[in-house]
């Protein structure tokens, strides 16, 4: 298979999407053993090594700039870090070796790894706290803003899709915190679809035209945002957001990592500066948008992608491996 990229240099950091690919498989096969386990933090030390092994055999200069922790905080694919040969591209890196894993601890659904990269100093450096975001798909590029209300966005999105409020459906993490913005799509007459963890498939789905997903609404994770940010902008899709500090030492954890203002409103052009950058992600349990591992005879494992390229051609596909 063949990954065209709009830009022939040897420095290009899409050039190493299927290097990244086999990373995001490697780290699925390795959490595998652990779905329905009850060991979460096993599962994800599995899938962390393994994502690791992997990529420090890719000729890179690569930086974790999402991961694991701070340096004393993990062992492993922490926040600094710097991964891969040392030839090659200058690389800013995200990542989440399992997202969602409490439902792979459980044997539930919606489990996946997922990776963005992009150009060095072009990604945010999202500390790990709460962020307030939205996110939608290519035809509403534009119409969103996240200091406005949900109703108003609904109504601005509704009329750049050409469809009637009440058409819309609108995805929201199921959370108490959440209430009144499910209570604004009832009130509008639109759909409501809730899920319980890992907001990425989410704001993926709002630029997937089979996933039905209009809008993605709601506070969750900062560098799961940066991740989905990532994704939106190779899918041709918008995405705003706000970190949501719970006290003094979030704000100043905020303006140790460089961010001088920490409530101002983060576009997605603000959150990856660059266009030369790609998403990866491999199925752990199935999914809404990835089916999971499977294991078969004499071994073989079989493995379920998606793959997203920034830049001018905005390509996506879906990848299905036997290891």
């Amino acid at each position: 298979m063949l990954i065209r990229t709009s830009i022939s240099s040897k420095e290009c950091v899409q050039t190493l999407a299927i290097d990244f690919l086999a990373v995001a498989q490697r780290a699925a096969i390795a959490s595998y053993p652990w779905i329905g386990k009850g060991d979460k933090n096993a599962a994800d030390g599995a899938g962390t090594e393994a994502m690791r092994n992997q990529m420090s055999l890719i000729d890179m200069n690569g930086r974790i700039v999402i991961g694991e922790g701070e340096m004393d905080e993990a062992p492993m694919l922490y926040i600094g870090e710097e991964l891969g040969t040392g030839n090659g591209p200058e690389v800013d890196i995200a990542v989440d070796p399992v997202e969602g894993t409490s439902l792979m601890a459980k044997g539930q659904d919606n489990s996946l790894v997922v990776i963005a990269a992009a150009t060095k100093g072009s990604l945010l450096h999202a500390p790990d706290m709460y962020m307030k975001k939205v996110a939608v798909g290519p035809k509403a590029k534009g119409a969103i803003n996240i200091d406005a209300s949900l109703t108003e966005n609904m109504k601005s999105v509704a009329k750049a899709l050409g469809k009637d409020v009440t058409e819309l459906t609108v995805m929201i993490q199921d959370r108490p915190r959440h209430h009144d913005l499910i209570q604004q799509v009832f009130a509008a007459g639109a759909r409501v679809k809730l899920f319980s963890d890992g907001d990425v498939t989410g704001a993926i789905a709002t630029a997937i035209e089979e996933m039905d997903i209009d809008i993605l609404v709601g506070t969750g994770g900062a560098p799961e945002g940066v991740i989905a940010a990532v994704a939106l902008k190779c899918l041709g899709g918008d995405f705003q957001a706000k970190l949501v500090p719970q006290n003094q030492e979030e704000f100043d954890r905020c303006l140790q990592m460089g961010l001088t203002d920490p409530e101002k409103v983060l576009t997605i052009d603000g959150i990856v500066k660059s266009d030369d950058c790609f998403f990866v992600a491999t199925g752990i349990t199935d999914g809404a948008l990835l089916k999971g591992v499977r294991k078969k005879e004499a071994g073989v494992m079989l493995t379920h992608s998606f793959i997203a390229i920034g830049g001018s051609i905005k390509n996506f596909q879906f990848i299905e491996a036997r290891h």
